[in-house]
């Protein structure tokens, strides 16, 4: 089954230090998976995983001063 039949969106999620961690996934539970399989604990315990929002491609060069 081809990735393009699954649409992945963009994530802003809220951290605790007032930053923003960018992640990608179907949804933004799982785009928290894949951000899990990159990040430690300790840098996934910075993310408040209720605290998100979803953006396109063309918005996230608004989004760059902020991402932690």
């Amino acid at each position: 089954m081809s990735s393009f039949s699954n649409p992945h969106y963009m994530y802003l999620f809220e951290m605790k230090n007032g930053k923003q961690k960018l992640a990608y996934g179907q949804s933004p539970e799982d785009a928290l998976d894949v951000l899990r399989i990159r990040l430690s604990q300790a840098e996934m315990d910075e993310i408040l995983p209720d605290k998100h929002v979803k953006i396109s491609q063309r918005s996230l060069q608004q989004h760059v001063d902020n991402l932690g």
